[in-house]
């Protein structure tokens, strides 16, 4: 499964490319990544909904949004300075 517009310079982003990619933001310890509480998140404990699931779910919803550029901003606003 792809996410994200279609470009002709880079190719589209498998949802296995993404889920890395955020996972590999996420355990960075120069970001900045944060769970939100969420009441739809029974599956997780304190129904903390975990980075990674925020941001797929953001891209999942927003098709027209190109995954590699979303991902590429996400970085340099989350970059603990």
């Amino acid at each position: 499964m792809y996410i994200g517009m279609r470009s002709s310079m880079q190719p589209t982003m498998t949802i296995e490319e993404i889920t890395g990619k955020l996972e590999e933001l996420q355990d960075d310890p120069t970001m900045t990544t944060k769970s939100i509480y969420s009441p739809s998140a029974i599956d997780y404990p304190g129904n903390q909904l975990p980075f990674v699931q925020i941001h797929l779910a953001y891209l999942r919803k927003n098709k027209h949004v190109e995954a590699r550029r979303y991902i590429s901003n996400l970085e340099i606003m989350i970059k603990k300075r």
